[in-house]
């Protein structure tokens, strides 16, 4: 999950200090003999996706939020930098600018965090000058309920542009602004809610986003979860007493996911517009807070796969990727699948998963505390990993995993090529550079590296890549944002869309004996299981009273069905000579 932090050093943020509405200045850059460009442009490889619905009340995907969707699913249908003469551009703009959003017209909206100032800026694309710049209540050290500032991503971390081009921003103060762009060009206040009647003093709100019936949805640090009517100040919260550390994922059924440092939750509204609860899955958690997590739990922002399915990872060692069946009710397990990822004792992850409706994608950000953890040469464990999701066999598996070394960065998937796009630093180089690292998404193999910058201005501290509507790359550093981009656009056509096929049901066991020349069916005891339904030829014999058994003579095939309280069939054949002559 990607986090925006206070700048720590007073005279880094001075170094990266940036005037509103003025050209903007290269961030400040150490002296590297690290080689500008390495590797070999990208292949086209299209990779085809599950569609991802258009939120009503949200920008269009791939411009909204931070994971680029209302899904979370941190992917692209277009491409990013395929490696082509690549030139990148740095800005300083006194402090990180990590969540990047674009309105309508193309520019840059985003959220820039200083030591403590926090300014909401609308920036050209192209030249990263700053257009317009607004200024957000301040943020204190320690505050939200974290001790440390490199830990606490509230008061501008997350926000989303909406459907008319409105910055909504939870603030340091507990309100959440929504904020319209003025032709001048600027920024003026549209809405002002209030939340902290709900929302104690010592808390904080780390994220906010609509249902699909405009209502807004907000989650604080200390594990408030509450709702906004769309068209009135009404404000309802249920407190879960669990802290949550990262943002959310909402579906296009009025279900919202979030995720605590105990248990997963699927969310609705009650009739009453409150917070209800549909379902909680505990997930394996072993109580620590791994070097590279900011909470004592899983570090990422729910993502949801294709129609049926949301995935986190969980806590354990080493950490799991798990998938679990979203549907209000099922029959049998939540869980679909786990699988780990990463060593054993060096394994952690404070990053959203990223998804093709079909696999999932882990990063390792174990080691990583902050830019001390990265500096001198210093570097974290390695480790990206491609999970793939079988939902016809209920199994999760390890695809490949790649050796880079990307210490906090979202990765992002651009399906229209097939090419993940990390955040990387290797390590033993004191003068710490950074890169833009394009991975083969089928085989895990680095297609390339490119320069994004040296020194500790350009470290990301758990900033995304975003990829804009043109393939240029864009990251959020320390001193402000940097853009990567080929000579000229990538004339990629858009990802195609793809089927999945919803997970099945659980299997039900059908037993089968014989005994005097007869066949007995039975269906288990689980209570998922309302009728047994066998066909003998011509012949349909319907058992709906427990314990579901049926005994028809032997010698002839029989079809079996199991039927599930939902309706669902589960079936099998039967041989014809099964139990013959006995």
């Amino acid at each position: 999950m990607p986090r925006l932090l206070l700048l720590p050093l007073a005279t880094l943020v001075a170094l990266a200090a940036n005037v509103s509405g003025a050209a903007a200045d290269p961030i400040p850059e150490a002296p590297t003999t690290a080689p500008a460009f390495a590797g070999q442009p990208a292949t086209i490889q299209p990779a085809g996706a599950a569609a991802v619905p258009r939120h009503p009340f949200m920008a269009p995907d791939e411009r909204s939020n931070l994971h680029d969707d209302a899904y979370q699913t941190d992917s692209y249908r277009r491409s990013g930098p395929l490696g082509i003469d690549v030139h990148r551009l740095s800005s300083q703009q006194g402090g990180l600018c990590g969540s990047v959003t674009f309105d309508a017209k193309g520019r840059i909206v985003t959220v820039c965090v200083g030591i403590d100032a926090v300014t909401l800026r609308l920036l050209d694309p192209v030249t990263l000058d700053s257009l317009a710049a607004y200024d957000l209540p301040p943020r204190s050290v320690g505050s939200g309920g974290l001790g440390t500032p490199f830990q606490n991503f509230t008061g501008g971390g997350y926000f989303y542009l909406d459907d008319r081009d409105r910055a909504v921003i939870p603030t340091a103060d507990r309100h959440v602004l929504v904020m319209a762009e003025t032709a001048a060009p600027g920024f003026e206040v549209a809405r002002d809610i209030d939340l902290s009647a709900v929302v104690p003093s010592g808390d904080a709100i780390i994220s906010a986003l609509p249902d699909w019936q405009g209502r807004l949805w907000f989650a604080s640090r200390q594990g408030v979860v509450g709702t906004v009517a769309r068209d009135s100040p009404a404000i309802k919260v249920l407190r879960t007493g669990e802290p949550i550390g990262n943002s959310f994922a909402v579906g296009e059924a009025g279900d919202v996911y979030i995720v605590s440092d105990k248990a997963l939750y699927r969310f609705e509204a009650a009739p009453d517009g409150a917070p209800r609860v549909v379902w909680r899955a505990v997930y394996p958690n072993d109580g620590t807070q791994k070097p590279g997590q900011s909470e004592h739990g899983s570090g990422t922002t729910p993502t949801l796969m294709g129609p049926d399915l949301v995935a986190i990872t969980d806590n354990a060692d080493p950490v799991d990727v798990i998938a679990y069946r979203r549907a209000p009710d099922v029959h049998g397990p939540r869980e679909l699948c786990r699988a780990p990822v990463f060593a054993k004792g060096a394994s952690s992850t404070d990053q959203s998963l990223l998804t093709d409706g079909r696999s999932l994608l882990a990063e390792n950000n174990y080691g990583y505390q902050g830019p001390q953890s990265v500096s001198g040469g210093q570097t974290t464990k390695a480790g990206l990993a491609r999970v793939d999701v079988h939902r016809d066999s209920g199994r999760c598996t390890v695809a490949w995993t790649s050796q880079v070394v990307a210490p906090s960065v979202v990765p992002k998937l651009a399906l229209g090529s097939g090419v993940v796009y990390t955040y990387t630093k290797p390590g033993g180089d004191p003068s710490d550079p950074w890169f833009l690292t394009a991975l083969d998404y089928r085989t895990g193999g680095t297609i390339y590296d490119a320069l994004a910058g040296a020194g500790p201005l350009f470290n990301n501290n758990y900033a995304p890549v975003t990829i804009g509507p043109d393939g240029t790359a864009y990251v959020g550093v320390l001193g402000g944002i940097v853009s990567l981009r080929d000579a000229a656009p990538p004339q990629v056509a858009p990802a195609p869309t793809i089927d999945v096929a919803p997970a099945p049901p659980d299997r039900v066991r059908v037993a089968v004996t014989c005994g005097r020349g007869r066949i007995v069916v039975v269906a288990t005891a689980d209570r998922r299981v309302r009728a047994l339904v066998v066909r003998r030829g011509r012949r349909v014999i319907t058992d709906r009273h427990r314990p579901l058994r049926v005994r028809v003579r032997a010698g002839r095939a029989l079809g079996v069905q199991a039927v599930l309280a939902d309706g669902t069939r589960v079936r099998r054949t039967v041989g014809a000579a099964r139990c013959r002559g006995r």
